[in-house]
């Protein structure tokens, strides 16, 4: 497959923080997809929350049935657009690996835990998951990941104006130039997230009866796709009509970004990987008209789904659960597991020791957490 200039083609020379003999069968790009997939943090992300903690129905997403999800989304599109699908695809695995048992609501419960010693960001606790936490190589912590991938981690949102403790803590002689933009395949896997979630957020607030179908009717995008699906098949059920219109929903979300990057690449003319990185805004897009719509979306999301109450009481559980397993291990600190209690007696200071627990408990399971703060309890 030809790559556009501006794609990144090969790693920069040196990539990799400790250099390696390489592979003769897979590119450096490959390789970071396959550490990820087999590091232990990526495989705990199929017990971590997406939107329902600990969910006993396997037809609800998980972290990392969402994480899987994502990768194929920016596969399609990167191949799409010329650029290079295994890079999209490296970032997209590792883009949630930071995350806290019970997602967002357990980051926030850290972040205030820590907020005067460094706070706790999903982005940067993958970047310190990749570059330190994982422990499985010999001669070296972390996954060894090119620079490309670890730049994509740390900042396929966007700039990075607060590095924070967890950034400053990767590896000192790594600039991941957090002021620029990120390369157009970082940039494919944030739009990826945001249509992977939008669209199976509402397939799973239907199954979960949080709305109905009527209710997205009303919506830009599903709506009138659901209409059309109903017009053209009649006879079939609600079910299959509304997962025909998701489908479709998705496909045009794909072509929207894909027509609107295009665009935008003509309109820059970039020649090189770094002069998307330059560009002082992002290149890969939405499209204003979509963007705006995938706005009314996720309002409607955040109303019915995010802050149902059935949701609110499982966050607010995990929550409770974040602070109390976190002030336990800091008056019982032999309680951490063996390579988190090892980090806590080699960390410098109290700030260094209470983000020893901090990756702890980001690294925990909800249902292990969960269980974990039921015996503390009992054992009080």
């Amino acid at each position: 497959m030809a790559l556009a200039p501006y794609a990144c083609m090969h790693p920069r020379c040196g990539s990799r923080p400790l250099s390696d003999s390489g592979s003769e069968q897979r590119t450096a790009f490959q390789r970071d997809c396959d550490r990820i997939v087999h590091s232990t943090s990526f495989r705990l992300l199929m017990y971590k929350t997406q939107v329902f903690v600990a969910p006993v129905c396997g037809h609800f997403r998980t972290r990392l049935t969402h994480t899987i999800e994502v990768a194929r989304v920016a596969r399609a599109i990167a191949s799409s657009l010329g650029l290079n699908p295994d890079l999209a695809e490296s970032v997209s695995l590792a883009h949630d690996l930071g995350h806290t048992p019970f997602g967002h609501i357990g980051e926030q419960a850290l972040n205030e835990i820590m907020k005067d010693h460094g706070g706790f960001e999903h982005n940067a606790q993958a970047v310190r998951i990749v570059t330190n936490l994982e422990r499985s190589y010999i001669g070296f912590n972390g996954l060894n990941l090119t620079w490309e991938t670890l730049e994509g981690i740390a900042k396929h949102n966007g700039p990075v104006d607060e590095t924070g403790l967890a950034m400053a803590d990767a590896y000192a002689d790594t600039d991941l130039e957090l002021h620029t933009y990120p390369s157009a395949e970082a940039q494919v896997a944030a739009l990826a997230d945001d249509i992977a979630y939008n669209c199976h957020d509402m397939q799973d607030g239907l199954r979960a009866e949080f709305f109905a179908a009527g209710d997205l009717t009303e919506l830009p995008l599903i709506g009138p796709a659901i209409w059309r699906v109903r017009r053209d098949y009649s006879d079939v059920s609600e079910s299959r009509i509304n997962q025909t219109a998701l489908r479709e929903v998705f496909g045009e979300l794909v072509e929207d970004v894909y027509r609107t990057s295009m665009q935008r690449f003509d309109e820059f003319n970039p020649q090189e990987p770094d002069d998307i990185r330059n560009a002082g805004c992002a290149t890969v897009s939405f499209s204003e008209d979509c963007r705006r719509q995938m706005n009314v979306i996720r309002d409607f999301l955040f109303d019915r789904m995010y802050r149902n109450e059935r949701v609110n009481e499982e966050c607010a559980e995990g929550s409770a659960a974040i602070r109390t397993l976190f002030n336990h291990y800091r008056n019982h600190p032999s309680d951490l597991p063996a390579e988190r209690l090892e980090d806590y007696h080699s960390a410098v200071g109290d700030t260094g020791r209470l983000r020893a627990i901090a990756d702890c408990i980001a690294g925990l399971t909800d249902s292990f957490a969960l269980k974990e703060t039921a015996r503390i309890a009992t054992a009080s």
